[in-house]
Formats: structure tokens, C-alpha cells, sequence
């Protein structure tokens, strides 16, 4: 089961340790990250990595093995998201910034949810 696009690029994100992908849809530049069979606390880890990277027309997908609880807390402020089951059990999570402020703390990386 591959969930990366065809015309997916690997990027290269100082601090991540599962590879990210970049590619166009609808005009916006996507990255993505698949940590369905990453332990604690990759997922997190990664995300923030991912989150330090967006635009404000950027999106960041993450596939995982469930809603990453933990992580909604932390980023709430300045990022919209939403999560989806898929057809394979997993859940590709969609990140977008909410604007121009900054509260989020990228370094914690802690998994308490």
C-alpha cells in the first residue's frame, strides 16, 4: 500500500527521521509524511518538523496509525487540521496555518495524549 503520490518528490527536513514528499495539487505545494509504523515519539516528532515547514498556503499530510491526540493540543493555535480514516485503517491527518502568529513550541516532542 503506497499512499505517496506518483509525482511525489523526497525532501530532504532537517530533524526528521522518516522521509517527507513534496508535491503540487490544486495549486498548493503538499508535503507528507507516512508514520503508521513509527513508535513513540516519531509521529510527533515528525509533525512538528513538518509544521516548522509550512507556508501559508502549504497543507501537511500525515499518515498515521490513529488521530495523533497528543499533538492537537500543541498546535491548535496556530494550525487548522483535520484527520480521515482510510480505506486501509489508517489516518491521513491534514495540517494548514492559520496565519501570521507564532505560539507553538516545535520542541515539544513529548507524547502525553
Amino acid at each position: 500500500m503506497n499512499l505517496i503520490p506518483q509525482n511525489a518528490e523526497q525532501l530532504e527536513l532537517n530533524g526528521a527521521t522518516v522521509p517527507f514528499y513534496k508535491y503540487e495539487e490544486d495549486g498548493l505545494r503538499i508535503l507528507q509524511f507516512d508514520t503508521s509504523k513509527s513508535g513513540h515519539p516519531e509521529p510527533m516528532v515528525n509533525a512538528m518538523v513538518g509544521l516548522q515547514n509550512l507556508s501559508d498556503c502549504d497543507k501537511l499530510v500525515m499518515i498515521n496509525s490513529k488521530p495523533p491526540m497528543g499533538l492537537y493540543p500543541k498546535v491548535e493555535a496556530d494550525f487548522n487540521f483535520s484527520d480521515e480514516m482510510l480505506a486501509e485503517g489508517l489516518y491521513k491527518i491534514t495540517f494548514t496555518k492559520k496565519g501570521e502568529s507564532a505560539n507553538t513550541d516545535f520542541s515539544d516532542t513529548a507524547c502525553n495524549g
